[in-house]
């Protein structure tokens, strides 16, 4: 038979298979599912929050879940408006406020990941090739490491004042350290490797080097470390908050709704479980998908299992 006739079969594209494999892995699909959910629900906040997160109306102070009522705002307008979670001790909607928190919750978690999976992994990738000055800047990062995360960002807090910008640098400071020790473990494991020597005997650039032949080596732990510096982010905002050292009382976080709501615990609970149940699902949800990627993307971990 002829070749010309034989069916073409096509394998799928490495990237598709890929997706597939990880797809398949429950946790993954799971928790991927519960973030893409929260992620819609932050981001359309004006449309699923209903009012905004510091419209308050004293008449309706306390109210319990399910709760219709009329709502006054500062215009003077009324109507009747549905409390799906109820409402705090200044009558404010905990459902708008708790989406509008996860904002900034939510933005705290990847901003931190990003720069500290840039920033350490520059520096882990001229540490572990560079020689020279591997030295200083390891130690440099073993200082920066020594220090508490939660010290570390109260102290520039407490020195600059608590805005958005400050508490990104606060807390993507200490994640650098972990980030560049990981990259350089893997660069000092792979610039050993024959093809990174034939590489450099051919005159090679060596940002071409690390590019293309180093790098990619990186990429999966670096997918995983950075669900771990999100979660771990995410927690460290909320408690900057919790404590009265996060951002302004006009911004809604999910640390500040639950330290507002304290006093009133014992007679009102939900203003303080409700956020903290959407904190700890989030960062479940983050964690469980740090650990699927784990499985999936760590070799030595899949020899093990």
């Amino acid at each position: 038979m002829s070749s010309s006739v034989l069916p073409s079969i096509s394998a799928p594209a490495p990237g598709r298979a890929l997706l597939r494999r990880l797809w398949a892995h429950g946790p993954i699909r799971w928790s991927s599912l519960l973030l893409l959910l929260l992620l819609v629900l932050v981001v359309g906040a004006p449309w699923f929050g209903t009012l905004l997160p510091d419209a308050m109306d004293p008449a309706n102070a306390n109210l319990p879940m399910f709760t219709r009522a009329l709502f006054n705002d500062l215009s003077g307008d009324s109507y009747e408006h549905l409390f799906l979670l109820g409402t705090d001790a200044m009558g404010r909607d905990l459902w708008s406020r708790m989406l509008y928190g996860g904002r900034i919750s939510l933005t705290v978690g990847a901003v931190v990941a990003l720069f500290s999976l840039l920033l350490g992994s520059l520096v882990g990738l001229v540490s572990g090739y560079f020689r020279r000055v591997d030295m200083l800047l390891m130690r440099c990062m073993d200082g920066l490491m020594a220090i508490p995360a939660m010290i570390f960002a109260i102290s520039l807090v407490a020195i600059f004042g608590a805005r958005l910008s400050t508490l990104l640098v606060a807390i993507t400071i200490p994640e650098i350290p972990r980030v560049a020790r990981l990259v350089r473990s893997v660069v000092l494991g792979v610039r050993e490797e024959a093809y990174v020597e034939a590489a450099v005997a051919l005159a090679t650039p060596t940002l071409k080097i690390l590019r293309r032949h180093i790098l990619p080596n990186a990429i999966a732990p670096l997918i995983i470390q950075g669900t771990y510096i999100c979660a771990a982010a995410i927690l460290i905002e909320s408690s900057l908050s919790f404590l009265g050292l996060g951002l302004s009382a006009e911004e809604a976080t999910w640390g500040s709704i639950m330290a507002e709501g304290r006093s009133q615990f014992n007679q009102h609970p939900n203003v303080v479980l409700l956020p903290g149940v959407l904190l700890a699902l989030t960062v479940l949800a983050v964690n469980m998908l740090g650990d699927g990627l784990r499985d999936r993307l760590d070799p030595k971990f899949n020899k093990r299992t």
